[in-house]
């Protein structure tokens, strides 16, 4: 005769149950603890970004150091001054054009180098090599882009940097990639991908573990290589991650962080380095145009939200899961 089993529903099917039933007091006092944790991090949001968000105002105001908020009078053409001035600004329309490209180049070349690496990596068979590997890998996002901007000056400086020391020998001449626009959006970009390449493995490589490794089994029987593990295999079972973080990317195509451009940034490259976030800190916090800065983060924020929500869209259409 069968054992019989007495299993207990988890928080989540005692949950539904309590949705039909309309009861959620017994499932509240059963859980309590669990929701108590969410107690400081909810606190944590409503202070330090919700609440401040009723200075978005500004945006629309005349800014008035001696006067809050609400005090305030109103922006001319019905509120939107500062948005007509920021779009007829040509610093702010290069710093625009310069951020969508760097954020472009960024997700055209950075993202796909952690999934490559992650299948790459996955494929090592001596796991202390790999281990070696994954930590070299890892270290530079640990660095301040002070720190990196810094290497990379002794690195690519003309005349006496390390690479163009080398290539000076070879060729004759050095290549100027921190004083030509051209040269510097490349080396720019170059960084950047050594700086996250190997943190960013860290996701597909949680998500390749978790394959069925019955799969690869079944692919030996049937004769495959690894490379048609990894094409037929592999890739399809980590595309839903490759889709969610492809979402976040793009809604992050007006973002960017103010480290990496201000600090890799010099006189002579500066129509391809200004971005966004240096015109903000240039003209809001040294300038004191403070209603000017908080329109153009503002529409920044925007359209950041425009590019998520659609690319979630799109990803829902093409039978992926999304964001939500």
């Amino acid at each position: 005769m069968a054992k019989m089993t007495n299993t207990k529903p988890g928080p989540e099917s005692e949950l539904a149950l309590r949705k039909k039933s309309g009861s959620f007091g017994p499932y509240i006092k059963r859980y309590w603890q669990l929701y108590a944790l969410l107690a400081l991090p909810l606190l944590y949001l409503l202070v330090f970004k919700y609440a401040p968000m009723i200075y978005i105002q500004i945006a629309f105001k005349k800014y008035k150091l001696n006067m809050s908020v609400w005090e305030m009078p109103w922006a001319k053409n019905n509120g939107f001054e500062y948005f007509i001035k920021a779009f007829s600004s040509k610093d702010f329309r290069l710093a625009l054009r310069n951020t969508i490209k760097l954020n472009l180049l960024d997700l055209i070349v950075g993202f796909p180098a952690p999934i490559i690496f992650a299948l790459i990596l996955n494929e090592l068979p001596f796991p202390k090599f790999k281990k070696t590997v994954q930590t070299i890998a890892y270290m530079p996002h640990f660095l301040s882009w002070v720190i990196i901007s810094s290497l990379a000056l002794q690195l690519f400086a003309p005349g006496d940097g390390l690479v163009n020391m080398v290539i000076e020998k070879v060729t004759g001449q050095s290549v100027p990639f921190l004083n030509d626009p051209d040269h510097w959006v490349g080396t720019y970009i170059g960084v950047g991908v050594w700086q996250s390449f190997g943190w960013n493995s860290i996701v597909y490589l949680a998500a390749i573990a978790g394959i069925n490794q019955e799969l690869y089994e079944a692919a030996d029987v049937d004769g495959a290589g690894r490379f048609r593990k990894m094409w037929n295999i592999t890739l399809p079972s980590i595309r839903p991650t490759i889709v969610v973080l492809l979402i976040m990317n793009l809604g992050n195509i007006l973002g960017g962080g103010f480290d990496r451009p201000f600090a890799m940034s010099n006189n002579l490259v500066l129509r391809a380095s200004e971005v966004i976030a240096t015109y903000v800190y240039k003209t809001g916090i040294k300038g004191l145009q403070f209603s000017l800065t908080t329109a153009v983060g503002l529409f920044q924020s925007v359209v950041g939200v425009f590019f998520l929500l659609m690319a979630n869209w799109l990803s829902r259409k093409l039978g992926e899961r999304g964001i939500w």
